[in-house]
């Protein structure tokens, strides 16, 4: 799997920088263990942080910033990691989806940054490219229906839109099913050492709790 950075983000985002991983798993509708390990992190997570300190995380923030740049509101398409990020903080339970969801998710809300997580074997083609979204282009995102993704970072496939750091998309969703995960940590803060250590987290919890060798993981 390839991933590249178009010119017309790189030149809104050109601190942007990539992670992604690439592994065989198996899912599961819920892992106690991983669930156990979400609820410590929480416990600590909220003693250290409040909703205020969202405005102190570079991840979240660099991210809001991007979509400004491209002309898009954050506080309308939310970045799903600030999304997640808020709802901890605010005391409110988490999503459970199933285990390889789940596990993205708590990465996303360990690191602040939005992470795509895609079935790999849905993928159309072996390229992924980073660019921009279009008025009028198709989107379906999860659970949202249709999604105006103009102006907002995309990741395509041979086929169109896949993912974006509001929502990924229906066509190329992790289920039950899944196989092959891709996980790709979104760092428009340009941390790259932040951004790889949230991609060793994911192969870590993916060997903890999908029965996974944690895979391949790549820089862009």
């Amino acid at each position: 799997m390839q991933i590249i950075v178009s010119a017309e983000l790189r030149a809104a985002c050109p601190q942007f920088v990539g992670a992604a991983v690439l592994a065989s798993f198996e899912n599961s509708v819920h892992s106690d263990a991983l669930w156990q390990e979400i609820e410590r992190f929480l416990d600590s997570y909220r003693q250290i942080l409040t909703i205020d300190s969202i405005k102190e995380m570079p991840a979240i923030q660099a991210t809001r910033a991007a979509y400004k740049r491209l002309g898009k509101d954050p506080s309308r398409y939310r970045p799903s990691g600030e999304a997640l990020v808020r709802r901890a903080l605010q005391g409110k339970e988490l999503y459970q989806i199933d285990t390889a969801v789940d596990l993205i998710n708590l990465a996303s809300i360990a690191y602040g940054y939005s992470i795509g997580g895609f079935d790999a074997d849905k993928i159309q083609g072996d390229t992924l490219t980073l660019g921009v979204g279009r008025e009028g282009e198709p989107y379906e995102g999860i659970g949202r229906g249709p999604l105006n993704i103009a102006g907002l970072p995309v990741y395509r496939d041979a086929e169109g839109g896949i993912g974006t750091p509001t929502s990924d998309h229906e066509r190329t969703k992790l289920e039950l099913t899944s196989r092959r995960l891709l996980a790709i940590v979104n760092g428009y803060d340009g941390n790259r050492e932040q951004t790889v250590a949230c991609a060793r987290y994911i192969q870590r919890l993916l060997i903890d709790y999908a029965q996974s060798d944690g895979g391949q993981l790549m820089e862009f």
